[in-house]
């Protein structure tokens, strides 16, 4: 196997792992509260960062840092973007 193959298969792994992770429960993950996350960006859409925020928290107890890097995965997926005034809105 090339080692290009090789670098690939293992960034996929560890790709795998943080979204992923073996070691902690499934809904402390990024995947499963970039779901609540999307879920809250659809009843209000577009939304205030803040906003956002406290409407996840409502249904999903959710610390500030996690609601990040949800926002932060989902904003690379192309699933959300940032508006002109600064709110958060589903890509369409």
């Amino acid at each position: 196997m090339h080692s290009s193959a090789v670098r690939y298969l293992r960034t996929l792994k560890d790709t795998k792992q943080m979204l992923l992770p073996d070691n902690i429960h499934p809904d402390q993950t990024v995947y499963y509260n970039g779901a609540h996350v999307l879920n809250s960006i659809q009843k209000a859409n577009p939304i205030e960062p803040l906003e956002l925020y406290m409407e996840t928290k409502k249904s999903r107890d959710i610390s500030m840092s996690l609601f990040i890097l949800c926002l932060d995965w989902l904003f690379i997926l192309n699933a959300i973007k940032i508006g002109d005034q600064g709110k958060i809105e589903l890509c369409i």
